[in-house]
């Protein structure tokens, strides 16, 4: 049987993803699993300009690669090298991305398995303060000459490598290159134990980046399974590439459905406001329902901007729904158009009417502007959802107080609940936002049998 081959690989490259970047400089050392028996180095003409920071790093400019071979020149050399061979290096997901694009636009169809050496030092040698290939190869004197280039690089990690190899006495090495390891789609530096520890419940989990700072939150049916799609594919645009890299750590909260994992996610994004969500963001409210009184004594209803430095009377995340509501508003109460303004006005100015005639008496008038206020505010509904616990021996429930969420919490199966209201003592408060307010309504709506306490609103 033909021993099993290695190819180490190190690159340098004109930025941080495969995508938008190209390869300068290709090392690729072939070591059969106790020598190294071949050796290839180039430099590559990116065919676009190296940036001065790029320089400053590895010394690579212009004038070096412009005689260099084109990456499509080297292709068939570099497809040959790595043909049949495990494909290793020092945060592989990195080079791995780069030359599997670039011979992808060179014609060829290649993939292969992969072994991360920051993953593998991490297990076979646990407890350095950092796994960067200087730093570790410092610790473990390691010689590093031309570090930043391809060829010291990949030399200093073929080192690493055959000592890697020679410190394995439990095997780890064998495991992480099968087909089958999840060492093949894991981030660099996330430990096994965090993935493994998922469980396959619905809820909400967190990544941590290298000082413990949480930079994504999700939510889940199924915590292992998300999580796992997450490593999956082969993207190279630079947002999913750094997302990878950054990832240090997961932790998890299981919930007792999906409606509470969502919730959960929500209020913890807004509570977070982690570097790679982005989605939910666009939801923050950005509108609010105003009461001003002119001069001439009448109060109005207005929409505008939310402003830090004013409070509203209700937010709203789009200007529809705010235009929605006060239209509605006006109509149940009957206050007169012509108090209702779309716009906010600017900070000193002041409504007058004395212009306008027929208008109504401004006792009358303000008694319907306040009770249209104290409507929004005190007659919107309150309810319960109760829904399946995380375990059977408790139950889910969502607490809704004059139309915002209040929070949510368990309640344990033998608890007798006598009063919808009692629900309310079980939920742990969370901050309330349209959005929020809005996944709830609209599933009530489609699960009625599970709103508790809320006549009204299943009218």
């Amino acid at each position: 049987m033909k021993k099993q081959e290695y190819a180490i690989v190190d690159i340098e490259t004109t930025g941080g993803n495969a995508s938008g970047s190209r390869i300068t400089e290709i090392a690729i050392i072939i070591h059969d699993g106790e020598n190294v028996i071949d050796r290839y180095e180039t430099l590559v003409n990116p065919e676009k300009e190296i940036p001065i920071s790029i320089f400053a790093l590895t010394g690579i400019n212009n004038e070096m690669v412009a005689n260099a071979p084109i990456f499509d020149d080297i292709s068939d050399k570099v497809l040959e090298m790595l043909t049949d061979r495990i494909f290793v290096a020092h945060n592989v997901n990195f080079d791995y991305s780069f030359v599997r694009h670039q011979l992808e636009q060179a014609g060829f169809k290649w993939t292969a398995r992969k072994l991360c050496t920051v993953r593998a030092a991490r297990k076979i040698r646990p407890g350095f303060a950092s796994y960067s290939l200087g730093k570790l190869c410092n610790s473990l004197d390691i010689p590093l000459e031309n570090q930043h280039r391809a060829g010291g690089d990949a030399a200093a990690t073929a080192i690493l490598f055959s000592r890697l190899l020679e410190w394995d006495d439990e095997g780890h090495i064998e495991q992480m290159i099968k087909n089958t390891s999840q060492d093949q789609r894991l981030p660099p530096n996330l430990p096994p134990e965090d993935f493994n520890n998922l469980p396959e419940k619905p809820g909400v989990y967190y990544f941590y980046n290298e000082v413990k700072k949480v930079i994504y939150v999700g939510k889940a049916i199924n915590l292992k399974k998300r999580v796992a799609s997450h490593f999956s594919g082969h993207k190279i645009n630079p947002q999913r590439q750094h997302f990878l890299r950054d990832i240090y750590s997961i932790s998890f909260e299981v919930c007792g459905n999906e409606l509470m994992a969502l919730l959960l996610e929500c209020t913890e994004i807004k509570h977070l406001w982690p570097t790679y969500n982005r989605a939910l963001k666009r939801f923050e409210p950005k509108f609010g329902l105003y009461q001003y009184e002119a001069r001439n004594g009448y109060k109005y209803l207005a929409i505008g901007k939310l402003n830090k430095f004013q409070s509203c009377i209700e937010h709203f995340s789009s200007i529809h729904e705010a235009t929605n509501i006060l239209r509605s508003l006006a109509e149940q109460f009957e206050i007169d158009y012509r108090f209702c303004k779309y716009s906010r006005p600017e900070e000193g100015e002041i409504f007058q009417n004395n212009d306008i005639k027929d208008l109504p008496g401004v006792s009358l008038h303000n008694e319907q502007v306040d009770n249209a206020i104290d409507f929004l505010l005190n007659n919107r509904p309150t309810f319960a959802i109760i829904e399946k616990g995380r375990t059977a021996q408790e139950r889910s429930c969502i607490w809704i107080e004059n139309g915002h969420f209040y929070g949510m919490g368990y309640i344990p199966t033998d608890v007798a609940i006598t009063d919808p209201s009692e629900v309310k003592n079980y939920a742990t408060p969370y901050k309330s936002n349209q959005y929020i307010v809005q996944l709830i309504f609209a599933y009530a709506e489609k699960n009625p049998r599970k709103v508790f306490f809320n006549k009204q609103f299943l009218k």
